[in-house]
């Protein structure tokens, strides 16, 4: 048996560092605590190659002798049918996640905000505080038990399945199970006020939808059988998750061709030309599908085609016949390369930091029972709900309730006027509570009101932003299904 390095002097198998305490040779290998004098560290047992290559032997070439332009030309369109499919599964999925989130967050907005402005005459905020953690919590609650029920769900899932695509076969990455657990446990996450967003997750969905439309069986229904003879290979099932991860991020960001290029510069490591036709029509039907039924859902007009992704922040241009309005000018240019600079910085620090956390919970969190790493997720869920909360009730100042922006006609979030989604916590009529419309509303629609209100935010919100940042350094690793693309 090999053997494995490991803190002090445990050797074994799996690593036994404290009592009761195991570490994977991949944390082990993080962690830097192996040594040079042990022999290598294996990968896990029950992580196997993919055989993509295929094996050139008689019986092989006879079938290929034995398909004639019919049964090629079959074959191909199956090809051509199952990416659609995929593709329209897909961008279902989003529908139902963005549809459940947009729910539970109205419900505990609306029963929250209606105590908050009984309380702020009765004196009684730490009841609405209570309502507010009473909800976030039991959906972080669910959304953690999820992954305790399947601990493959944690997480994006794209390391996950750039790994798949790459040839290593993760137990349980592209089960029903884990599709089940991913994307009803990113709905709860994303409801339940943490900061993430719902945008990665689609992109492991959409695969698990390629992985098993493309092969009509599952392994959690063993018993129902459909006589469906083509792509059992590992090499056609990969094609098929290709095109499902592209329809995932061609859903969340309502990008056809980002997608494509997403699974193709990022993902895979085997590609082919026809591939890539198949992939960007897998997209489109994802993105269409999703734009479909979202635009009918939140304006009631089927076919008016006005929501293409999961984000949308409205749209940005001039009204007809205003010639002095202008989007931008050369001056903005330097402004933009300043935010992008600012942008790379946090976003190195951000690595940084994560990094050393993810090494303190691999030592710390990590090896202890997972119900412990529940009880953090709750833990965070509680440190965010209070810091929002004291947020939108001490540092929000009331303003004066405008019309949108005049040089700007954005297409709404929800059916109703941008001014829909304010809230007037501790003001009067005609204005509004800065703070508290950017933190009792969904993080799609707080984006929306900063790009849209008819006012300058005040600079404490650039603090709060900075607050977020610190807090998201906390959710990165925590226990539920989750991305980390948010505001």
């Amino acid at each position: 048996m090999l053997k494995m390095a490991c803190c002090g002097s445990c050797v074994c198998s799996r690593c036994c560092c404290r009592d009761g305490e195991i570490r994977t040779p991949e944390e082990l290998t993080i962690l830097g605590e192996t040594r040079e004098d042990e022999d290598e560290i294996l990968p896990r047992k029950d992580y196997e190659s993919l055989d993509y290559d295929r094996c050139i032997n008689e019986p092989y070439v006879e079938v290929l002798e034995g398909l004639d332009n019919k049964k090629a030309k079959k074959y191909e369109a199956v090809k051509w049918i199952l990416v659609f499919a995929i593709g329209v599964s897909t961008g279902l999925i989003g529908v139902f996640v963005d549809f459940f989130v947009h729910l539970f967050t109205q419900v505990k907005f609306k029963l929250v905000g209606s105590s908050v402005e009984e309380c702020s005459e009765n004196g009684c905020l730490a009841l609405s505080l209570l309502e507010l953690l009473a909800f976030n919590m039991a959906f972080v609650f669910i959304a953690s038990v999820l992954v305790l029920i399947e601990p493959v769900a944690a997480g994006s899932g794209i390391p996950e399945i750039k790994s798949y695509l790459n040839g290593v076969k993760i137990p349980g990455i592209v089960r029903l199970r884990t599709f089940v657990c991913k994307a009803v446990g990113v709905l709860f996450a994303v409801a339940g006020g943490l900061f993430v967003g719902k945008e990665g997750p689609m992109i492991h969905s959409g695969a698990i939808v390629g992985a098993g439309l493309s092969q009509f069986q599952s392994i959690t229904f063993k018993k129902i059988h459909f006589q469906f003879p083509y792509f059992r290979s590992d090499r056609d099932k990969r094609d098929f998750v290709s095109a499902g991860a592209a329809a995932g991020v061609a859903a969340a960001f309502g990008a056809p061709i980002g997608g494509t290029l997403f699974s193709l510069e990022e993902g895979c490591s085997f590609w082919n030309q026809a591939l890539t036709w198949k992939v960007l029509f897998c997209s489109m039907s994802a993105t269409f599908t999703l734009n479909f039924f979202r635009s009918g859902i939140n304006y009631s007009k089927w076919g008016s085609f006005q929501l293409p992704g999961l984000l949308n922040f409205g749209e940005f241009k001039c009204l007809d016949g205003d010639k002095q309005c202008h989007l931008w000018t050369a001056v903005d240019l330097a402004f933009f390369v300043l935010m992008g600079l600012v942008g790379g910085l946090l976003g190195a620090l951000f690595n940084c930091v994560n990094k050393r956390l993810a090494k303190y919970r691999m030592r710390n969190v990590h090896p202890k029972a997972k119900f412990i790493r529940v009880l953090e997720s709750l833990l965070v869920c509680m440190v965010t709900t209070v810091v929002v909360f004291m947020a939108s009730m001490t540092l929000g100042e009331c303003r004066d309730l405008t019309s949108p922006v005049d040089n700007s006609t954005a297409v709404p979030v929800t059916n109703e006027d941008v001014n829909s989604t304010i809230r007037q916590f501790f003001c009067t009529n005609k204005t509004y509570n800065d703070m508290a419309t950017l933190f009792f509303n969904p993080q799609e629609i707080a984006i929306y009101q900063l790009f849209h209100q008819d006012e300058m935010w005040p600079v404490r919100s650039l603090g709060l932003s900075k607050l977020h940042h610190l807090i998201s350094y906390m959710i990165y690793d925590v226990y539920v299904t989750r991305s980390n693309m948010t505001q």
